[in-house]
This record gives structure tokens, C-alpha cells and sequence, in this order.
């Protein structure tokens, strides 16, 4: 199987903070209940699954946060250098950042939805129900379907995304899922929730 390696973190760096979420969200959600996750983190799960051939996303399950998602959006980089999300208008929708690998392959594969926006409830609104041990199942163009467990969520400002830690290259087929989190302020929220997930099936 041939590896391939994409300069994800060069693609990224100029985009220090992924929003995961764009447009107002005003009135869209009660701010009295943001979404959050508490921290928490497990071992990387064994490497019991390997590395699978490039193959597009076409649909997202996660169980617990009541997710199944078809069909994908295909994001890549806006004009000012920063990561596309997946417009307003489809905002049950999942995207997924085409400028790293698929689902499955060596490296991370990132998911982008969001929580909320001024039109309502998103596709990750129920993110903060996800924990550690949880199974992500993502369906590729070719049939087959990439399995993820999760290993660790993190809230994070997005003046301090981790852009290292989503987008660097890694050694093993990974997964991340971003969404947006904290309480409203002027109509936006101020975090990013980053779910991480290594591939296991």
C-alpha cells in the first residue's frame, strides 16, 4: 500500500484558529446551556486496524452524539488562508477538509460541523454527550467503512487552537471532529471542541 504524506500543517498554519462554526448564532441557542465537554483523555487505541487506501467520505455516524450525516461537504481553504466550514445553509451537514487525507489513511482526517447557527440547532449540537470509548464510523466512497474510537476531547479558545496537534502529520490513520463550544458572546461562541479518534476497524 503506498503511504501518503500531505503537508497538512503547512496548509493550516496560517489559519491559527479553525472556527468550526461560522455566522451569528444569536437566538439560535438557550446560552444558559453552551456545549462543552469535560477534558478527558484515554490511551491511543492499539493499533489493531491498517492503514486503509485514499477514499472520500460520503457519510458520518456517531451514536452518541446522535450523528449520521449524508452526504459529506468537501472543505478546503477560504481566501484569507483559513479553513473552510460548511456554509450556514447546511449546517446538518458534516464537512470534510480535502487538503489532508481520507478517513482511514496514515495521518489525520478532519471532520468539520457545526453546533449551532442562526438558523438553528447543527449537526454537533449534541457533541458534549460524546466521551472517551466512543466508536465514529465513517462510510467512504469505495464501500467500505473507516472505524474510529475515541481517545480524547478537548475545549480549547480558538485564539488557541492547537493547530500542531489537529493537523500535524501522524504515524498511524487518525480522525478529528470539530465543533464550536463556550457561551455566547456577540452572537458567536468562543471555543472549538476537538474530538480525537484513532482507527480501530
Amino acid at each position: 500500500m503506498t503511504h501518503r504524506t500531505r503537508p497538512l500543517l503547512a496548509a493550516v498554519l496560517l489559519a491559527a484558529a479553525l472556527t468550526g462554526c461560522g455566522g451569528a448564532t444569536t437566538g439560535a441557542t438557550d446560552p444558559a446551556a453552551p456545549p462543552a465537554v469535560a477534558p478527558a483523555a484515554a490511551p491511543a487505541a492499539p493499533a489493531t486496524a491498517a492503514p486503509l487506501a485514499a477514499s472520500a467520505p460520503v457519510r458520518v455516524r456517531i451514536p452518541s452524539a446522535g450523528v449520521d450525516a449524508s452526504p459529506v461537504l468537501r472543505l478546503g481553504l477560504a481566501a484569507d488562508g483559513t479553513v473552510e466550514v460548511p456554509p450556514v445553509s447546511d449546517g446538518d451537514k458534516i464537512g470534510w477538509y480535502t487538503k489532508g487525507v481520507t478517513p482511514g489513511e496514515t495521518g489525520p482526517a478532519v471532520l468539520i460541523g457545526h453546533f449551532d447557527t442562526a438558523r438553528g440547532p447543527g449537526v454537533l449540537r449534541d457533541v458534549s454527550h460524546v466521551r472517551t470509548g466512543d466508536e465514529i464510523g465513517v462510510t467512504r466512497a469505495d464501500g467500505s467503512t473507516a472505524l474510529f474510537r475515541v481517545r480524547e476531547l478537548e475545549q480549547v479558545g480558538k485564539k488557541a487552537f492547537p493547530t500542531a496537534k489537529v493537523y500535524g502529520n501522524t504515524t498511524r490513520p487518525e480522525l478529528r471532529v470539530i465543533t464550536c463550544g463556550g457561551e455566547l458572546t456577540d452572537g458567536h461562541r468562543p471555543d472549538n471542541i476537538i474530538v480525537y479518534a484513532d482507527l480501530v476497524g
